[in-house]
């Protein structure tokens, strides 16, 4: 069994569907590492020799990261982005007039209560009880 990456390609498996088990390879990429390392994409990775594997190893270390460098790439900017829109927010939210207001008020619509009766349901009109004068 073929190891690249830190992941154990399955042996039964083409070349270029094997490689797409590794995190950051797809189909694309896969059949660009292969035509690089001068690899047949629909030899089985059984039938791969050890310095085929060598050359996609290499092939895939040249072009860019991939499994653990690039799911903690990928951690990190989404960390970032999270950071960014939680400074963003908390500089909106200083120049709000009061808690919850977006930062420029928006005329209200016409028919505010008539059209939220859908979502608070109808309202029964309570009935005047009726008085019996004796």
């Amino acid at each position: 069994m073929a190891r690249i990456a830190g992941v154990d390609l399955p042996r039964n498996k083409h070349a270029n569907i094997a490689l797409t088990y590794i995190y950051g390879i797809g189909t694309s990429r896969a059949a660009r590492i292969l035509d690089a390392a001068k690899v047949d994409p629909m030899k089985k990775v059984s039938d791969l020799a050890e310095d085929e594997v060598n050359r996609i190893r290499q092939v895939i270390e040249a072009e860019g990261s991939v499994e653990g460098d690039l799911r903690k790439d990928v951690s990190m900017n989404i960390k970032r982005l999270i950071e960014i829109v939680l400074i963003a927010d908390s500089v909106i939210a200083a120049t709000c007039p009061y808690a919850g207001s977006a930062p420029t008020p928006m005329p209200a619509p016409a028919r505010v209560r008539a059209k939220a009766r859908s979502r608070r349901r109808r309202r029964r009109q309570k009935r005047n009880p009726v008085v019996s004068c004796q």
